[in-house]
């Protein structure tokens, strides 16, 4: 069976009639005792680097879980370094250094060059896909607002009033941040594809915070212009929009063809509301500390409030925890591929 066959795949595209495919956002991370193992040794930002390494995460998960897709292990500020704004992992989340604070510094900007500048990405894929070629891979990217937000901000934030206040004190140099950006991560999709990514997904991680009007300008337009970019047959392109409720009408005019659902939405009615789309989510992470009984019973809670399955990737609406239990992953995985297996 090719990968085009796979559950994941047939399912991505509305034609899966078998076992309900899942993967879990983050799914390659601290949860995982064999992950910990692999961090002692090496900082974030070296595993990030090392192809080894970032073969050797991605494999663990599905190794021990049976995970319908894998996911590249990086990170979305990747980018930053190359285009002049060097970032660190310390303690508390990223810190960006020289961030955004005039139009003036937009102008300085460098384009990425995927093949040059994140050679160690690709060649992490390659390596991937030697240990993992019949598991489908996806790439992914932050979407343009997503990486404006730390680039401005110059670190994470709950609110991120810097990056809102300067698109719109500086409207002009917002588009060009925008558009730099879309053009940029459209490019870096494309060359995950060229290494070997079978599928690809956009995290519009902090777009949810945005007005409609102003979403629709700094997200969904951007998107749209990173999906055609990336456009390629059999690839399948996924969008996560966090806090998806307030736009599914600007998310159902893009051209993808699955919506990554956050854990506060209602899946069916996102479903209802992106016709011709498949959904992807929205387990709350949060319920994966509970016992295994309210595990299983909020799984089938999701499974059951949908009538079409055909369309559906099972997922966290949000990346897993750190000290989630590992059982009750186990649990989520049997009861999703028993459902109507």
């Amino acid at each position: 069976m090719g990968i085009s066959d796979s559950l994941f795949i047939k399912a991505c595209y509305g034609r899966n009639d078998g076992v309900i495919p899942l993967w879990i956002m983050r799914q390659a991370g601290r949860f995982l005792p064999e992950y910990r193992a692999v961090r002692e040794k090496a900082t974030f930002v070296e595993m990030c680097r090392s192809p080894e390494l970032i073969a050797e995460v991605v494999r663990q998960p599905i190794a021990r879980f049976g995970f319908d897709a894998a996911i590249l292990f990086s990170d979305i500020l990747t980018m930053l370094t190359p285009m002049g704004l060097p970032f660190e992992f310390p303690e508390g989340g990223p810190r960006v250094s020289n961030p955004i604070r005039t139009p003036e510094d937009v102008d300085r900007l460098v384009d990425v060059n995927a093949e040059k500048d994140l050679d160690f990405v690709l060649e992490g894929i390659r390596e991937i896909k030697k240990i993992l070629p019949d598991t489908p891979l996806i790439g992914f990217a932050g979407s343009p607002f997503t990486l404006a937000c730390y680039m401005i901000e110059g670190m994470g934030s709950k609110s991120f009033d810097k990056p809102r206040r300067f698109l719109h004190e500086f409207p002009e140099a917002g588009d060009r941040l925008i558009s730099f950006l879309a053009d940029n991560v459209g490019r870096y999709l494309k060359a995950q594809i060229a290494a070997g990514a079978e599928t690809v997904q956009l995290f519009d991680s902090w777009g949810g915070m945005l007005s409609r009007e102003a979403y629709r300008r700094w997200s969904a337009s951007p998107a749209q212009r990173i999906f055609e970019t990336a456009k390629t047959e059999g690839v399948p392109r996924i969008f996560f929009v966090n806090n998806v409720t307030p736009y599914l009408d600007l998310v159902s005019d893009i051209d993808c063809e699955v919506v990554g659902v956050d854990f506060r939405a209602d899946l069916a009615h996102c479903a209802a509301s992106l016709p011709g789309k498949s959904v992807q989510g929205n387990l709350d992470p949060s319920v994966l500390f509970g016992t295994r009984e309210q595990v299983v019973t909020q799984t089938k809670r999701i499974l059951n409030s949908l009538d079409d399955h055909s369309r559906l990737i099972f997922n966290l609406g949000h990346g897993i925890q750190p000290q989630t239990p590992l059982q009750s992953v186990e649990a989520v995985v049997e009861t999703v591929h028993s459902y109507r297996g």
